[in-house]
């Protein structure tokens, strides 16, 4: 099942990362651009690979088990390039902590009650909390390169104020999903 179009795109959005920590290692904003343009078509993966699997009847194991692990590498690598390149700063390097420490907590959090067979369903909430989380890091990618491609544009601000948005639903959800997984720790 490791072959059906669904897992293929998840892959390809693992595979992706490393590429897009060399994209993000030089100030050359050209390169960013093209950082901002794979983190987008990663993005777009981690919509169509559910979507095609849900609609195509091959949601598989592998599929449910490398998804969420994908998005958590994509993540994790965009945050750790943007505060090693200096777009996130200060203050701001309090949001992107929240948001990997929710990653790492909810990940050990699964993996704890799927040994227990229990399953914590995705929230909606959990859902506009990625979706900010991606306006934010991608908007944050953009900025890399619009302070001198595209100086009109205020990547940097949307970037930082979304990601303080996706940090405080990052909180919310976290919470959560940690006072539901405890009713399964008592």
């Amino acid at each position: 099942m490791l072959s059906s179009l669904p897992n293929l795109l998840t892959l390809s959005r693992i595979f992706a990362v490393p590429l897009l920590v060399v994209l993000m290692w030089t100030p050359n904003p050209w390169e960013w651009l093209a950082a901002f343009a794979l983190f987008c078509v990663a993005g777009l993966t981690d919509y169509l690979d559910g979507y095609l699997a849900r609609a195509q009847g091959t949601v598989s194991k592998i599929g449910v088990f490398l998804d969420p692990i994908a998005d958590k590498i994509m993540v994790a690598a965009v945050i750790i390039m943007l505060i090693h390149s200096g777009l996130v700063h200060g203050f701001a390097v309090i949001a992107a902590l929240v948001i990997l420490l929710r990653e790492i907590i909810v990940s050990g959090l699964r993996e704890y009650l799927a040994g227990l067979q229990v399953s914590l369903p995705v929230s909606q909430l959990a859902k506009w909390k990625t979706a900010a989380q991606m306006i934010a890091l991608g908007a944050l990618v953009l900025a890399g390169s619009a302070d001198r491609l595209l100086p009109w544009l205020p990547a940097h601000e949307i970037g930082l104020v979304s990601l303080w948005v996706a940090a405080g639903l990052t909180l919310i959800t976290g919470y959560d999903y940690l006072r539901a997984g405890l009713k399964h720790m008592a």
